[in-house]
């Protein structure tokens, strides 16, 4: 419950911050290039701490890293607020992302401590809290919004509230040294035996690093799939397919809707298919409802296909993050820091990407980027096979 406290945390101090933007924006009275260069700033900051997290981990563990990121991600916000120049702010939001990028990596490495010990998947559980708390802060922003208070007031009463909450659950969260892969169950001692031939160690260590890469890889495009839904599916409906401002708004509530729905059935979908056919499922959903809403000149169709595309993403992610955390590595936390840090990438550059290629060959085909990022997910769920965690098959009502 504790692990699921933080998940609802970062998902409403993230939404919370969103839905106000266009306020903070009035604020400084920045163009729309400008803002979009602030923005960047945030997911560079998740992507440079990803770098040293796993370091973190295993010198503090994962419960204070989640506590202390928590607490900044909740109180941050308030600085964007109060900024009074674009230094400020781009600042501002590189520390939030640090924060954030911090907590997203410790509070998963502690969902998959919480998995191992229940021996069942419970990973896109610990995501669809995220998500509806996502749901849940963009209707409250939109209420101080539309109550006419200002963003740092907004920030304020959010975020303090989530600070507290954030500091009085700590003691839930599991604590002592981070696994560094799949243990043995819990009172079995590790296997004795003669020690691994050196060059046996290297090649291990070379198949582990590969995995990883490839992990991440396919979190890339994931996360590819989730910033390009962001970013530009109401454009894509308004300008592409004509409909109006209020019409295009729905095709990213559509996804997001369906991907947090999505989440709460991938545990029972994992233990009954597996990760591997999951990740693959998913990825052929996601590939199909994307290539709906491109191929079709019907407003509502499309929207059915980013429906689709946002179920079929909606377990990939946390079940690349569950399974990079059961990676045998010499430092815990290194998987899923290294395949979270890759997604982090992807969210950060797929808008800009599109973008770039939106304006040589149109949006209808730059889209075809998230279509292809879909269809190596579909193609790469080998990857997760032989995972090493030792969950076992669970059934709805064991």
């Amino acid at each position: 419950m504790a692990t699921l406290v933080y998940f609802l945390v970062l998902g409403l101090a993230d939404s919370v911050w969103l839905v106000r933007i266009p306020a903070v924006k009035q604020n400084l009275g920045l163009s729309d290039g400008l803002l979009g260069v602030a923005l960047l700033a945030a997911p560079v900051g998740q992507v440079v701490i990803a770098a040293f997290a796993d370091r973190l981990i295993d010198r503090f563990g994962s419960a204070w890293p989640t506590m202390v990121g928590a607490v900044a991600i909740s109180l941050l916000p308030v600085a964007f607020g109060l900024a009074g120049s674009l230094g400020v702010l781009m600042a501002a939001l590189f520390v939030y992302g640090l924060a954030g990028g911090l907590m997203d990596v410790a509070m998963n490495a502690q969902a998959v401590r919480v998995e191992r010990g229940y021996r069942r998947p419970m990973i896109n559980s610990f995501h669809a809290c995220y998500s509806f708390g996502g749901l849940a802060g963009a209707l409250l922003g939109g209420l101080f919004a539309w109550a006419g208070v200002g963003p740092a007031l907004t920030f304020a009463a959010v975020g303090v509230p989530l600070a507290v909450t954030a500091v009085l659950v700590r003691r839930g969260l599991l604590r002592g040294p981070e696994a560094r892969d799949g243990p043995p169950p819990a009172g079995q001692p590790a296997p004795a035996g003669p020690p691994e031939p050196q060059a046996g160690t290297r090649a291990r260590r070379r198949g582990t690093a590969l995995r990883i890469v490839v992990l991440g890889l396919l979190a890339l495009c994931s996360l590819l799939g989730e910033g390009a839904a962001g970013g530009w599916s109401a454009v894509y409906l308004r300008d592409n397919l004509g409909t109006s401002a209020a019409f295009a708004a729905l095709g990213y509530a559509a996804f997001s809707v369906t991907m947090a729905t999505g989440r709460l059935f991938g545990d029972r979908l994992t233990a009954r298919f597996g990760p591997a056919r999951l990740i693959s499922g998913c990825g052929l959903v996601a590939a199909i409802g994307l290539a709906v809403a491109l191929v079709t000149a019907s407003p509502a169709a499309g929207l059915v296909g980013f429906a689709l595309f946002g179920a079929g993403l909606s377990s990939t992610f946390p079940q690349l993050l569950s399974v990079a955390g059961n990676v045998e590595t010499s430092r815990s936390g290194t998987g899923i820091a290294r395949v979270a840090g890759a997604g982090y990438l992807g969210l950060l550059s797929g808008p800009v990407l599109i973008g770039g290629a939106a304006s040589l060959v149109g949006l209808r085909l730059a889209l075809g980027i998230p279509l292809a990022a879909a269809l190596c997910l579909a193609a790469g769920g080998w990857v997760v096979t032989g995972r090493p965690g030792p969950l076992t098959r669970w059934r709805p009502g064991r």
